[in-house]
């Protein structure tokens, strides 16, 4: 029988696909309540971390929410009834319920938010419209002892060296013929002061992210055997790779823009807004680009990707009013920003219960976008 699981394995799951290193500066991402140690049954999954979702948490029974979108991105100053953030975490702590938020690293990776969006409207060979490097490495090698090499393989490994997409501990070896000269002041493993050394070694090298390179230097100095390990750590170049903002996708056969517009709507969750379109509806179209949340910040990468159409939310009039001006503008479709990003959640929910074994994943069925009548 499997061990329950918590908060921190469900964490561990979801941040495997969405590390928070991929979040952007300005972001909150992470957990914002609860204990990391709490026991974990049934997970809510939510877009934005409102009153009403804290309450359906509680509803039916789940210990753990994780929403797209931060509860605490602008900080707060006062923990109270009166103010709205402060009773959703009154609200959080009288059901003992935790929160948790993927929110930028989740747009950019695989099976992310506009992964989700451009899979929900029926596209397919997907990749990024706004490519990002892949992750910065740094490739470390050093030379121990042949009978001390496996202790600091196991220690560069457990400090999270040696991790290649799907495998674990990768490292590299050679033997070679060490040589030294302890002098006044040394305290050699081996050898004696002012006798010369020549000591049988192993060479081994290791790939890890730039961002572990204080803890896995910190474990090869306690676990190497010398007093004065020889190491070297070179960076490695990246090309640009599978994650970024945006996805640019195909249609199986071409459709009007009215047509795909119809297909996106029925796509995506009812709101009041629906779908807006800008450019000639019987415009017909094949390749279209797609970014989760407000993207007009994108709209020249999407003009320059080729593409027919631009799916996001949130465009601003006089953006999209110059935009299509352009005699080579795609046609742009707007939706609401929380119908486009509630595509993920289905999709993280099918991640996360494969993942953790026991896990009940819900998708919230509450409608937290603002707007609430069109006249």
């Amino acid at each position: 029988m499997s061990p329950m699981a918590t908060v921190s394995s469900v964490i561990a799951a979801l941040e495997e696909q969405h590390p928070t290193h991929r979040a952007e500066s300005w972001d909150q991402v992470g957990l914002a309540a609860g204990d990391p140690a709490s026991p974990v049954s049934h997970l809510l999954l939510a877009v934005d971390p409102t009153l009403e979702v804290v309450r359906e948490a509680a509803r039916v029974g789940a210990e753990l929410i994780i929403t797209h979108h931060p509860l605490l991105l602008r900080g707060i100053h006062a923990v109270t009834a009166t103010d709205p953030k402060g009773e959703i975490l009154r609200e959080l702590m009288r059901h003992d319920i935790a929160l948790y938020t993927a929110h930028t690293n989740a747009d950019v990776g695989i099976a992310g938010v506009s992964e989700a969006l451009a899979t929900a409207v029926g596209l397919t060979d997907l990749t990024p419209l706004a490519p990002q490097p892949a992750e910065a490495l740094v490739s470390l090698a050093t030379q121990v002892p042949r009978d001390s090499a496996d202790a600091v393989r196991e220690a560069l490994a457990e400090a999270g060296a040696g991790s290649l997409g799907d495998y674990r501990a990768c490292s590299f070896s050679v033997t070679g013929t060490g040589r030294f000269l302890p002098v006044e002041g040394a305290e050699p493993t081996i050898g004696t002061v002012g006798t010369p050394e020549e000591v049988e070694e192993e060479r081994i090298e290791v790939v890890l992210p730039q961002r572990l390179r204080r803890p896995v230097l910190s474990a090869l100095l306690a676990s190497h055997p010398y007093e004065e390990p020889a190491w070297t750590m070179t960076t490695l170049e990246q090309p640009l790779g599978e994650i970024g903002l945006g996805r640019v996708g195909r249609l199986p056969e071409p459709l009007t823009a009215a047509a795909f517009a119809e297909q996106v709507s029925a796509a995506l969750p009812e709101t009041i807004t629906g779908v807006r379109l800008a450019g000639d509806p019987e415009r017909m179209l094949s390749r279209i680009a797609v970014m989760g949340g407000a993207g007009d910040s994108h709209l020249d990468q999407a003009r320059a990707a080729g593409v027919d159409a631009y799916l996001t939310s949130d465009l601003r009039h006089h953006p999209a009013s110059e935009f299509i001006a352009h005699d080579d503008a795609p046609v742009l479709l707007d939706v609401a920003h929380w119908a486009a990003e509630w595509t993920w959640l289905p999709m993280a929910a099918q991640a996360l219960s494969a993942a953790v074994p026991g896990l009940k994943a819900t998708v919230s069925t509450l409608r937290t976008d603002p707007w609430t009548l069109r006249v």
